[in-house]
């Protein structure tokens, strides 16, 4: 049967990646549907132990040594698929898809071998409710554990012998790539494998001393040396702290709308004196425009034909400004030819416009020779 042959296949290929000669170059994975491949070349990644094939993610190298296409998938979102292709479906519960994922396979018994820590391939025991593993760290799966590629049960107690996997993985941190050692063993829940004794201990609780991971029960040892709290805990802070920052916040809107006042109180200082500049050179202007024209008339009318009593009352030292209070006097006896009339405020308002200084002479009425 086609699946049994090729899983054998991939455990000889990890078994066989140590020391020895080199393997044959593997591709990346870019081998269409129906192209040759060859089966020789799948192995597991070294550092990331990911199964690597000519293929590409939509097909598997199958016994004809071509690329066919996959008949299974173990996520729920599969990579490398295109929009327009339809997904091959997941394996029903009691069986699995291998890493080749060629199609679903029945669920493997106790000593049976497994791929590398793929547990969801092992038989589950008949207690796996008391056995499985509910705190997330991916101990089993469902109380079964696939280590050393071989299919056992996650159910050694304390003090008895234990089987031990220890992985080297390539990780990545700020300072370049490290080694980082995952040891899982078959000890039940809360009991970790001992690598030296290879018996079953206790896990430690938080700030006791221990040298990985699996030593503890939050499986988090800390640089010093001590067991810490979970990754994944939520870090929370006092009350204290959110009034803290509120204040902060706060006072950091305040002090800017107060910067930002003083910053333009400057230049609204200085645009404010300028209309006032402006106003008050506009206001003389004025102000000389109309004694302009206020002497302009006072002369005109001292030289009207036959003489004027205002040439008499209103001499050149006697010229009224804008802002005289002094009343105007009016002829009896003729009247002035130019049209004038005097405001509320006792300043002297002509109707002709600022440009022209026309004169009109008014027609004599009958019986009057003026």
């Amino acid at each position: 049967m086609l699946p049994a042959l090729l899983l054998p296949s991939t455990l000889l290929l990890f078994l066989w990646a140590g020391p020895g000669p080199a393997p044959l170059p593997a591709r990346a994975g870019d081998v269409t549907f129906l192209q040759p491949c060859n089966r020789d070349h799948q192995k597991l990644q070294e550092g990331t132990y990911q199964f690597q094939t000519d293929c590409d993610a939509m097909t598997f190298c199958a016994a004809n040594s071509t690329c066919a296409l996959r008949g299974c998938r173990n996520d729920e979102f599969p990579f490398g698929y295109s929009k327009n292709v339809s997904l091959p479906d997941k394996c029903p519960k009691g069986s699995f898809c291998p890493d080749e994922q060629d199609q679903c396979q029945p669920l493997l018994a106790v000593g049976s071998a497994c791929q590398f820590n793929r547990d969801d391939e092992c038989e589950a025991p008949p207690n796996f409710k008391e056995l499985a593993d509910n705190t997330g760290f991916g101990l089993n799966n469902n109380g079964s554990v696939c280590l050393n590629n071989v299919c056992m049960w996650a159910n050694v107690t304390v003090g008895l012998p234990c089987i031990v996997q220890n992985t080297a993985f390539t990780a990545y941190g700020p300072d370049g790539e490290f080694i980082d050692i995952v040891s899982r063993g078959n000890c039940r829940v809360g009991l970790y494998c001992d690598a030296q004794q290879l018996v079953c201990v206790q896990t430690k609780a938080v700030g006791e001393t221990c040298d990985a991971d699996k030593e503890c029960s939050t499986y988090n040892c800390l640089a010093s040396g001590v067991c810490g709290g979970r990754a994944d805990t939520p870090r929370e802070v006092g009350k204290w702290v959110y009034v803290v920052v509120g204040i902060c916040i706060f006072g950091g809107m305040v002090g800017t709308l107060v910067g930002l006042y003083f910053l333009h109180r400057k230049d609204r200082t200085a645009e404010r004196e300028k209309r006032m500049q402006y106003w008050r050179e506009q206001n003389a202007f004025r102000q000389n425009i109309m004694q302009m024209q206020e002497t302009a008339r006072n002369s005109l009318m001292s030289f009207t034909p036959g003489g004027s009593p205002r040439s008499t009352v209103y001499g050149r030292d006697q010229v009224q400004s804008e802002d005289s209070q002094a009343p105007m006097l009016h002829a009896a006896s003729k009247s002035s030819a130019l049209r004038y009339y005097v405001s509320d405020d006792g300043s002297q308002i002509d109707d002709r416009s600022d440009e022209d200084l026309m004169m009109r002479r008014r027609e004599p009425m009958e019986g009057n020779r003026f």
